[in-house]
């Protein structure tokens, strides 16, 4: 997995929009739909990044993959940090990359999803 690869995956996703809004962190890429993130990075070293994860599969995937670790500012019972050192497939991040994405929109408001042509 590179950066690149990482932002057209996230960004090829229906209503997403990339930016970086902390003014503190200006390497920290933020990936948001409905203006809610689902995906952080830093883009200088991209060698983590940051994904909502359903709060029942966070010790399942701690427990399998040693990528997956604590994020650093988020809240741990909602998000996973995953270590990017191809010790994960691509395609699994991928599978959580997308899964972060749906819980998301699974959150929007029936207008939201309208408006974004989700439904």
């Amino acid at each position: 997995m590179n950066l690149e690869l990482f932002r057209d995956y996230c960004i090829s996703k229906k209503g997403v929009t990339e930016g970086f809004p902390f003014s503190k962190l200006p390497d920290v890429l933020v990936f948001k739909v409905a203006d809610k993130m689902f995906a952080v990075t830093y883009i200088s070293p991209f060698d983590k990044i940051a994904l909502k994860c359903d709060p029942e599969l966070i010790f399942e995937l701690k427990e399998k993959y040693n990528a997956v670790e604590k994020p650093a500012y988020f809240n741990e019972q909602h998000w996973i940090a995953v270590a990017i050192d191809s010790s994960v497939p691509n395609a699994k991040i991928f599978e959580w990359i997308d899964n972060s994405y749906d819980l998301v929109v699974s959150k929007l408001t029936k207008k939201q999803k309208n408006q974004l042509d989700i439904l």
